[in-house]
């Protein structure tokens, strides 16, 4: 029996509630053979970050000879990259082994608003990751980073990712998580648009929420799934992951990962 094959490059969560943890038991979820390859550990809980420390590039490097000289991956996401010296280093690895179906989750800025990447890291983000992704997950405020515009209407969505599209992926998929009403994302494919619509959850439990769709998405490509088909189903996934959330500390909850039949 063949079980497809996902990998995920990404900073680890010592909560639990996100990065490689919140990815791996995605993949475990959509029963995929899950691999990680991490660029930065933290020390997290669910009422904030105590501290980060990001892997030297080249180890990052021997991560992912490692993982893909031997197993390969049908479809790999990159989340958190934190340096451009450990951005370069994925980029060249991905192109090395030729990883076609990549999930781009742009992490460049926090819930808080704080930049996550320093401006040489953007630039390589937007270099040398963006160009290699089949699709890439941008929220608002990362959608407006990287089209360097206002993100606050549907029509604004829209715009920013045909600005997106030019600095490289073959598709964009806005998330309109921080608008109000209904939670539509937008899918471009350098043509048209896909709306994906589902109820707003009036919930706290979204710790993360972005890491888990994008780790959905990769799974969903890994299995065989069109890009369309595969977000739809994340999208399932992750509406029904939010409203079962819990909270396991004292600060923010979590997604329940571990579901069935969504």
């Amino acid at each position: 029996m063949t079980i497809p094959r996902a990998l995920t490059v990404a900073g680890s969560d010592s909560g639990g509630g996100a990065g490689i943890q919140a990815d791996l038991k995605t993949f475990s979820a959509y029963r995929v053979f899950g691999m990680s390859v991490l660029t930065a550990i933290t020390a997290q809980n669910s009422v904030g970050v105590q501290g980060v420390v990001t892997l030297p590039p080249a180890f990052v490097a021997v991560q992912l000879e490692s993982v893909l000289s031997d197993f390969g991956a049908d479809a790999a996401k990159c989340g958190m990259l934190a340096t451009a010296g450990i951005i370069r280093a994925v980029a060249a690895k991905l192109k090395e082994h030729r990883v076609e179906k990549l999930v781009v989750d742009p992490l460049m800025i926090a819930t808080s608003g704080d930049p996550l990447l320093q401006p040489d890291a953007r630039e390589a983000l937007i270099g040398e990751i963006l160009p290699l992704a089949l699709v890439v997950t941008p929220n608002l405020h990362e959608a407006g980073a990287l089209a360097e515009m206002a993100v606050t209407t549907r029509d604004d969505m829209e715009e920013a990712a045909r600005r997106i599209a030019k600095l490289g992926p073959r598709h964009v998929l806005v998330k309109g998580g921080h608008l109000t009403g209904e939670a539509v994302d937008l899918l471009f494919n350098g043509r048209e648009f896909t709306a994906f619509s589902a109820p707003r959850i009036d919930s706290a439990n979204t710790h993360g929420t972005g890491c888990t769709f994008s780790a959905a998405i990769a799974a969903g490509l890994a299995r065989g799934r069109p890009l369309p088909e595969a977000v739809r189903d994340a999208k399932a996934y992750v509406t029904r992951a939010i409203r079962e959330g819990f909270a396991p500390g004292k600060g923010a909850g979590v997604l329940r990962h571990f579901l069935t039949d969504w």
